[in-house]
């Protein structure tokens, strides 16, 4: 956990350093974005301890439509990802992630494929309700967003 922060900052103080080679901070810039992402839907998908086949199904869709990657980087990715979550003490190091490198409509996406992912087993918990509040509120969203994007969801699936 204190290393996923000392190289967030890293970056943020030695950016200059990847200014001659913009493709290398990218990418890292991109990974950093993508671990973080994972991390928070494998927090939300394990919170109810029963991670099941559909949730790994949706974890995987949603890092496909947000990042574009391959079912094989995805599998690593959740396997770092998850190792991130072990280490980790809070959704804070997460959220703060993707807070300083997505705008509000991007991290309202988020928000929906997390309402995708807690519906992907046709329950809700008290524990996933939990923690999408309190990202919603890291992502400094109003709850009328988490409401919204909530209705959203279920409209698309059809859910009453």
């Amino acid at each position: 956990m204190l290393k996923f922060f000392r190289d967030l900052l890293t970056d943020e103080n030695n950016q200059n350093n990847y200014s001659h080679d913009s493709e290398t901070y990218r990418t890292h810039t991109s990974r950093k974005l993508e671990l973080a992402t994972c991390a928070l839907f494998l927090e939300v998908a394990q919170s109810d301890e029963h991670y099941e086949k559909s949730e790994r199904e949706q974890i995987v869709a949603a890092m496909k439509s947000l990042f574009t990657l391959s079912e094989k980087e995805i599998t690593e990715l959740m396997k770092q990802s998850d190792e991130q979550v072990r280490e980790s003490v809070s959704l804070y190091e997460f959220t703060d992630v993707i807070n300083h490198y997505f705008d509000k409509d991007q991290k309202y996406e988020v928000i929906k494929n997390l309402w995708r992912l807690i519906f992907a087993d046709e329950k809700i918990s008290k524990y996933e309700e939990h923690f999408i509040r309190t990202i919603n509120n890291n992502f400094h969203l109003e709850h009328n967003d988490l409401i919204a994007s909530k209705m959203e969801v279920k409209k698309e699936l059809g859910i009453e």
